[in-house]
């Protein structure tokens, strides 16, 4: 048995292994749905109708995801627009300039349905700052106690666990749930960080490293100092990460977290629980785990093309990556494709802007080229690979990785820092669901197995 693990792994089992795989095969021969009849009962496969359109399935206004415009009565492609309580994200990013509490003012901003003057943020800021503290007890207690080597796992342990330590943790009216909220919002980016420390502490043998966060610094600021040995980062660090945690803050009801946390929230649970199934969503490959499957991609291309600037031998491997036959044989450019932009993704447009910047700032325009020209490549690659005239464009994956790197932050926060941006959205859609809903969602699902006869045990 594994030391750093109780539960047995399947090389463990031992004389078990046996026993397993016909259990296995069970599962295989008797779980198979047939994919004819998704069509033939037109059973909308993951919420989506045949063009992939997401089905409609509540309201909100908490932010608007806008792929297309109408001209003459027909909705034709156009560049993406995100708005967050109405305002235009590319707005709110230009805005920002010379200020450096660009994601304090997007939390307010989706809290509470507007944008703070100044007396507002700095009551804000101040009540956020006295939220942060996590508390000796729990550090030890909690945090430093069985280690994750997945940070994302850890801070859903650490999520629930703050249940124990909320003196009023079952009540969900909107005003317990707005300070429930935003004590999560304060303190997610600390529990990351420690998780973080603690991991490489506990299963790598390196120095422990813990800073409590200081008072007056932004969010992003205070992530790296906390994450950092040297405690230092440059202005432009520290606006890019802002700039990077407004653009994930939030994006519509219909993404797979999102949604979560409006199907958990609609069973009456609390909100530590429904925290934890978002987190728990956010973690998979398909939705906050993309930026690292463009990061790995990325690292094979560097690794298998000789020339980074040559269009054909560029050109050459990305066919290969879409044909299997290289990378990890899925036949996907990660980073490319959005389930609702088209022509453009608004986050991608504005964070390539300061991806730019920083490498300018790093030394690594040669890496920024690179990108660019796969960006440029792979759409059309994938149109015609797909044979499909629907233009294919980057989505915020595609250099949201590369960005997170140049900042030096590990690849294991690349998803816990995802989380930590999408917080405020996620408490935005709770509080929303919770003052205007009252049923339970629950979508059908059609039985297609079949009606059998009991057989007693002596008869199998």
């Amino acid at each position: 048995m594994s030391a750093a693990n109780e539960m047995l792994s399947l090389e463990e089992l031992g004389d078990l292994r046996q026993d397993m795989e016909k259990l296995e095969q069970e599962l295989m021969k008797n779980h198979r749905i047939d994919p004819n009849l998704y069509i033939e009962y037109d059973v909308k496969r993951g919420l989506r109708d045949s063009s992939g359109k997401g089905v409609l399935t509540g309201l909100t206004e908490i932010s608007d995801v806008c792929a297309f415009e109408l001209v003459d009565g027909r909705r034709i492609p156009a560049d993406g627009k995100l708005f967050y309580q109405g305002v235009n994200v590319e707005e709110l990013v230009a805005g920002l300039q010379g200020r450096k509490f660009g994601f304090e003012e997007t939390i307010y901003l989706l809290l509470f349905g507007k944008l703070p003057n100044q007396k507002q943020l700095e009551l804000f800021f101040s009540v956020m700052s006295a939220m942060e503290e996590l508390g000796g007890r729990f550090v030890r207690d909690v945090v430093m106690k069985a280690s994750s080597q997945n940070i994302m796992n850890a801070m859903q342990r650490c999520v629930l666990t703050l249940y124990t330590y909320d003196s009023n943790p079952e009540d969900i009216s909107a005003s317990n749930v707005l300070r429930q909220s935003m004590e999560l919002i304060a303190k997610l980016p600390i529990i990351a960080a420690y998780s973080y420390h603690s991991y490489r502490h506990f299963r790598k043998d390196e120095t422990l490293l813990i800073r409590n966060p200081e008072k007056g610094l932004s969010l992003a600021e205070n992530f790296l100092l906390m994450l950092r040995p040297d405690r230092k980062y440059t202005e432009l660090e520290a606006k890019v990460l802002d700039i990077a945690l407004v653009l994930h803050a939030e994006h519509g009801g219909g993404n797979n977290s999102t949604f979560t946390t409006h199907v958990v929230t609609s069973s009456g649970t609390d909100t530590y629980s429904s925290v934890a199934a978002s987190l728990g969503s956010l973690k998979g490959f398909r939705h906050g785990g993309a930026n690292l499957k463009v990061q790995n991609m990325f690292a094979d291309i560097k690794a298998n093309v000789s020339d980074w600037s040559s269009e054909a031998e560029v050109e050459a491997y990305l066919k290969k990556i879409l044909n299997k036959e290289a990378f990890d044989h899925s036949g996907l450019i990660y980073g490319m494709g959005h389930a609702v932009y088209t022509l453009s993704d608004p986050r991608e447009v504005i964070l390539k802007k300061f991806a730019r910047q920083l490498a300018e700032e790093k030394g690594m325009m040669k890496e920024f080229a690179l990108y660019e020209l796969v960006e440029r490549l792979a759409g059309q690659l994938v149109m015609e690979q797909r044979n499909t005239f629907k233009n294919v464009c980057a989505n915020v994956d595609f250099y949201s990785g590369f960005v997170y790197s140049m900042l030096g932050i590990p690849e294991e926060l690349f998803t816990p820092l995802f989380a930590i941006a999408r917080m405020p959205g996620w408490s935005a859609h709770r509080l929303e669901e919770i003052l205007n809903t009252s049923k339970i969602i629950r979508p059908a699902y059609k039985y297609v197995g079949r009606h059998m006869d009991y057989v007693p045990m002596e008869e199998r």
